[in-house]
């Protein structure tokens, strides 16, 4: 049976507009600026948020300049105490040019191809994006073909914007506190680190990052990188006879001992794999980055271990050692803390079946801030921002769309008033 909403409808024209004026700001992260943001368009979208959140009615409102987070709460108006709730987005956009996005509005889409760009031949076309369907009457926001648009993660921010005028708009609705953060430098994994868990307040929290409704991504891989180096002897190869050591064939030797099939490109579901992210080599010196990534812990050991062995073994062979290796620890998986506390994903599961949505529980083959966040005590999947092809030219999302991501958000802290009580849940555990 549907829940059927008594809410009058989203502001469709403020929560489109707040998109377009932040995919504008080039909020571009860079991993090389040792700063906080790492760009400074970062603190522009930031001190925007700020203002636009006053603009709404919300009192508590910060920017705490140590972690680049804009920080904002709606307390709560009901008599129950209620656990705060928390909703995050992230302010940087991927590695791809964003300077001068142009956002493209076309109102009532009708499923054919939209010309992005006719000088380069960019087209957006539904015969290979099939998704696009899912799109037609709506109001459609693309590129221009040049840049990204940044849905990931603008549309996250507006959606939670408008979830949080329409309370605003409707004080006879009941709930609880609402926590909201808009962080820097997530897609470079360096803003999380920083997230201010004891001003944020949040017992529990959620992500809205990339994909479509009725998702919710309750577990996330364990990540490593390993930075390999490899020190040769090179020397003529006519004299090369117990002289030469070879940097190239010991690197060939390193990938050797990888399984073949545990690739990305053979990995889906609750799979692991190995990537080689770089290589350069020669005869006197090599380097290599792998990053690994499962979902089992175990697994993952013996991912690292399985280098390490290799590694060691090489160097058994030698008078001095030839090849160093040095693995950096970057995210653990998200899911062995919310199986504690199953009520995080619970809540979104009935907010879902109260809506008619059909529910998707799926692994988050990547990390996101919720890595860093429930690693602080504040258990954080992902849920979805209703847009699609991220970090290219060809990215869109659609007006209504976000408005269904807010009203999505104040479906779940409504479901979280009519749950008062039932928030310590047995253990559970996740599968395919």
């Amino acid at each position: 049976m549907k829940w059927v909403s008594y809410l009058s409808e989203f502001d469709h024209d403020l929560i489109e507009s707040l998109f377009i004026k932040y995919a504008k700001v080039n909020t571009r992260s860079n991993p090389n600026s040792p700063t906080v943001p790492t760009t400074p368009g970062q603190v522009e979208l930031a001190q925007m948020i700020v203002e636009d959140l006053k603009k709404l009615g919300i009192k508590k409102v910060t920017y705490d300049t140590d972690s680049g987070y804009t920080l904002a709460e709606l307390p709560g108006n009901s008599e129950k105490e209620l656990s705060p709730i928390g909703f995050i987005a992230h302010l940087d956009t991927a590695d791809y040019n964003a300077e001068n996005i142009s956002p493209q509005v076309h109102a009532d889409y009708s499923g054919e191809d939209i010309v992005l760009n006719r000088k380069k031949n960019m087209i957006l076309s539904p015969k290979q994006f099939p998704n696009l369907k899912k799109f037609i009457g709506q109001r459609l926001i693309t590129t221009d073909g040049t840049t990204l648009l940044g849905a990931d993660d603008k549309a996250g921010i507006a959606a939670i914007l408008g979830a949080l005028d329409d309370l605003l708009k409707h004080p006879e609705i009941e709930h609880g506190p609402v926590e909201v953060a808009f962080g820097p430098d997530e897609e470079i994994g360096r803003g999380s680190k920083r997230f201010p868990a004891k001003a944020f307040g949040a017992k529990f929290a959620y992500t809205m990052d990339n994909g479509q409704p009725g998702q919710i991504e309750p577990e996330t891989f364990t990540a490593s990188q390993a930075e390999i180096s490899i020190k040769g002897t090179a020397v003529h190869p006519g004299d090369a006879y117990g002289l030469m050591v070879n940097a190239v064939s010991l690197a060939n030797e390193i990938l050797s001992a990888l399984p073949k099939d545990d690739v990305p490109e053979k990995s889906r579901g609750h799979q692991g794999f190995f990537l080689v992210t770089d290589f350069n080599a020669t005869i006197s010196e090599a380097h290599l980055t792998i990053i690994m990534r499962d979902f089992d812990a175990d697994k993952f050991h013996e991912k690292e271990r399985l280098l390490e062995e290799t590694v060691q073994q090489i160097n058994d062979r030698f008078d001095v050692p030839r090849v160093a290796l040095k693995i950096d620890e970057q995210y653990q998986n998200i899911g062995d803390a919310i199986q504690k506390y199953p009520y995080v994903v619970n809540l979104v599961l009935d907010t879902y079946k109260r809506l008619g949505i059909n529910p998707r529980i799926t692994p988050f083959r990547g990390g996101t801030d919720g890595n860093a966040i429930t690693a602080k005590g504040i258990p954080t999947p992902n849920l979805f921002n209703g847009g699609d092809n991220f970090h290219g030219p060809y990215e869109y999302i659609t007006t209504e769309a976000m408005a269904d991501v807010s009203r999505i958000i104040v479906e779940i802290i409504r479901e979280h008033v009519r749950q008062y009580g039932h928030e310590n849940q047995k253990p559970v555990t996740f599968s395919d």
